[in-house]
């Protein structure tokens, strides 16, 4: 690690095989904390380049306890976080809202980064159980066509660099890598970046791996479809800049998006948005996001047709089933 270190504040990058390497070490307890911290430290003060991305991404994968489908197409719909919003839970409720129009939905996440709440910290909050059990996790996502991946139980290597995260108390490069390593590496995915230079990141991995892909990042620095201003799309196929009118959607204010302060906040704003009963702006946003998770599966379709199918996921009330199967399934 030392001359790993040393590289490292020379301004050198690591190969992928080295960025597997030396992240594997640490996973396994190799490292004392100083070490860890220096390292973490080293990315941020720079993102790391894509063969790092890539690196890191094959260790956790590698490491990760395995959810394997046999070829089932689902997607999850997962943003970065950084983003300092505190916004609602727009993207765990798309992917409700996603499983209640029938698409297949592995949903990766964790407790809150940059909102204080987090999907796994609304879920819990409904009822949900955390589990890395891959039979219930199946039952759940045959019975409600969604199930839940709480990150903490699918990578236990990260325990060894938990203290130290914890210590720093600032978003690292462990949440850059989140939502790249669901491991059930889903067909399709949705990301949103904090970052521009991010989501070009996330673009040439995801370009790597072969599979459909949209990455969003909102030019006033959300990490979703905000409506709030211009957005970039980038796709297998290229990158567009995209205002709310172009996908047929209002914009919204601010402060529309905004998600409380504690986990009981979060649940009601959850459960009004799928009881067809939250705020214009906040039925907007969310079926702004979930259309363009239905537009992943269907590029042929435009995204405002796609989000008149998210809409009536919710209307229907569809959507409001699925989480309910989605907690019963669980138990």
């Amino acid at each position: 690690m030392k001359t790993t270190l040393a590289r490292l504040f020379d301004h050198e990058y690591l190969s992928r095989d080295e960025a597997a390497a030396v992240l594997t070490e640490i996973a396994a307890g190799a490292h004392n904390e100083v070490q860890v911290a220096a390292f973490i430290t080293v990315y941020q003060m720079r993102p790391p380049s894509v063969h790092e991305l890539l690196g890191f991404r094959d260790a956790l994968l590698h490491l990760a306890v395995p959810f394997h489908l046999d070829g089932l197409q689902s997607i999850d719909i997962v943003g970065t976080g950084g983003d300092h919003k505190n916004t609602f839970n727009i993207s765990t409720l798309s992917a409700v809202v996603v499983a209640g129009a029938g698409y297949k939905v592995t949903k990766h996440g964790s407790y809150g980064v940059s909102s204080a709440v987090g999907s796994s910290n609304v879920l819990s909050a409904l009822g949900y159980q955390f589990t890395n059990d891959t039979n219930v996790l199946r039952r759940q996502l045959d019975e409600a066509g969604l199930c839940f991946l709480h990150a903490p139980l699918f990578h236990p290597a990260l325990k060894e660099v938990a203290p130290v995260r914890r210590q720093m108390g600032m978003k690292t490069i462990f949440n850059l890598l989140g939502p790249l390593v669901n491991p059930v590496q889903p067909t399709h995915n949705l990301f949103g970046t904090s970052g521009l230079e991010i989501a070009r990141l996330y673009q040439y991995v995801m370009q790597e791996t072969g599979r459909r892909f949209i990455i969003i990042y909102a030019l006033d620095g959300y990490d979703e479809i905000s409506l709030t201003g211009p957005f970039k799309v980038y796709r297998n196929t290229g990158e567009q800049t995209l205002a709310p009118e172009d996908i047929g959607a209002a914009g919204v204010a601010p402060e529309d998006l905004f998600g409380g302060d504690t986990e009981a906040e979060a649940a009601e704003i959850f459960l009004a948005v799928l009881d067809n009963r939250a705020t214009p702006a906040q039925t907007e946003v969310v079926c702004a996001n979930a259309g363009m998770a239905i537009h992943c599966f269907h590029p042929e379709r435009s995204v405002e047709d796609c989000m008149a199918e998210a809409r009536e996921s919710i209307v229907s009330g569809q959507a409001k089933k699925t989480l309910e199967r989605l907690i019963v399934s669980g138990l």
